[in-house]
């Protein structure tokens, strides 16, 4: 009699809260529509609840995409999607579904690596230098802007992709979304639309888009480019697959040409190098096929065609050297040695630094000198230990997949792309200014996650053994 009782109690205690919550939310729309009497405040209020399911139901795809449409830059190869802000939503709704699943559901678990201390020790030397850059306001909107979302979505992205079939439908994302970047390269090349120098294929140049320099669009490509050939080459991927990855590579490497950019061509060189290097027994044919290729590339590629003759101009990648050092001498403040010029001031500050004086500001042309501009010398150190803590992370990854039985292709194929990829990048990255900031977000996840993908397979293995057993 007591149970019998004591249960309508309950189911009434739980209507009335039912009831209170239900109020609650009517009362908090109603004055939503009162604050903003608009009809599209009940749309998304109606909306909000499918919303929040999504973002936490599926944050592969919201990270995926992210990356995809930050680093390819979909929403200015096709101009209709760049008011709708995709990767600002996208970042926000990946964000939110991290801090859900590691502080409350906790189905996330957090993963350190060495690398990751470097990365740290930078971003810190980074942070410190801002209050010391030569232009405060450029350095503060830089690091409010874009940098404090780097730093939140590189972590983001490393945690939050750790097995192998999200590496698969990851690997699809990147070929897709450099099929699309060459094929709308390759569109602009063809019909003559935005070129620079007469033949050097842009992207989105009318509106100011990233891709509108063929340098960081010869970049872009890199990428891909790795992430093709290592799906096209490794065996058990599956022949579609393979053969979209064949085709999506032949028009990356005809896009990176339309470039003619050098750095774009010494990446590609690099790429398949590392790939020749494993897979040619021959290293004597593997240095002169090397050679020819590359006289071969310079040719097709027509840089000698383009307005500056293929020459170094004022801008180039020595004479910012030159004018940097020089200006390093005339320097009296230590910090300014140390920790350099400042977030993004470099070309804010050509014109003191640079005995040469044209008339325009000009980028650095140098990945290195870049860093080095603007963390100083103390910074560069430490950017250089997180390199190298990234290629030790790669290289270890690929020994062991080769000593290692019954590995899943698309890990092997992610392991290659991932190592390639940072080859490339960075030897393209020595003639290219492409920052400390933005591309290695994508340089940076990718070894970890292949890393971390082999971590959670040895660990699955003695469980799937035991449970046989």
């Amino acid at each position: 009699m007591k149970q019998s009782a004591a249960r309508p109690s309950n189911d009434h205690a739980k209507h009335s809260k039912h009831i209170v919550l239900s109020l609650v939310l009517c009362g908090l729309v109603g004055a939503a529509w009162v604050l903003a009497p608009h009809p599209v405040i009940g749309l998304v209020v109606a909306l909000l609840p499918i919303g929040i399911l999504v973002v936490l139901s599926q944050t592969f795809w919201l990270v995926t995409l992210f990356i995809v449409f930050s680093f390819f830059r979909i929403h200015e190869v096709f101009p209709v999607l760049y008011p709708l802000k995709i990767p600002l939503m996208l970042s926000a709704g990946a964000l939110a579904a991290l801090i859900w699943h590691t502080v409350f559901s906790q189905k996330l678990r957090l993963y350190w690596h060495p690398t990751y201390f470097w990365l740290l020790v930078f971003w810190g030397l980074v942070i410190v230098g801002i209050p010391f850059a030569s232009n405060k306001g450029v350095a503060i909107s830089m690091f409010t802007g874009n940098y404090v979302k780097i730093i939140i979505m590189t972590l983001a992205v490393s945690w939050l992709i750790t097995s192998s079939k999200e590496l698969s439908r990851f690997s699809f994302a990147i070929v897709i979304a450099g099929l699309v970047v060459g094929c709308k390269a390759l569109s602009n090349s063809i019909n003559g639309i935005g070129l620079v120098e007469g033949s050097r294929v842009t992207i989105g140049r009318s509106f100011g888009s990233m891709l509108g320099d063929p340098n960081d669009l010869a970049l872009v490509l890199m990428f891909p480019l790795a992430f093709t050939v290592a799906t096209a080459t490794t065996r058990g991927v599956g022949i579609p697959m393979r053969l979209l990855a064949a085709a999506t590579s032949i028009v990356l490497f005809f896009a990176v040409l339309a470039t003619q950019s050098r750095g774009g061509l010494l990446g590609s060189l690099a790429v398949f190098g590392v790939f020749g290097w494993r897979f040619i027994q021959s290293k004597v044919l593997f240095f002169s096929l090397g050679f020819f290729g590359a006289v071969v590339l310079y040719a097709v590629a027509g840089i000698s065609s383009r307005s500056s003759g293929g020459q170094p101009s004022r801008g180039s990648m020595s004479q910012q050297w030159d004018a940097f050092m020089l200006g390093k001498r005339r320097l009296k403040w230590p910090s300014i040695i140390l920790l350099g010029v400042g977030l993004d001031n470099f070309y804010y500050n050509y014109f003191f630094y640079s005995p040469h004086w044209d008339g325009l500001n000009h980028a650095v042309h140098s990945t290195w000198f870049g860093v080095l501009a603007e963390s100083g010398f103390l910074g560069l150190t430490v950017f250089l230990l997180f390199i190298t803590s990234l290629i030790k992370c790669a290289r270890q990854t690929l020994r062991n997949l080769d000593d290692g039985e019954d590995i899943p292709p698309y890990l092997r194929s992610m392991a290659m792309a991932v190592y390639s990829g940072l080859v490339g990048t960075f030897v393209s990255g020595t003639f290219l200014t492409q920052g400390s900031y933005g591309r290695f977000i994508f340089s940076l996840h990718s070894p970890l996650l292949s890393h971390k993908s082999l971590l959670n397979l040895r660990k699955a293995k003695p469980r799937a053994q035991n449970q046989s057993n």
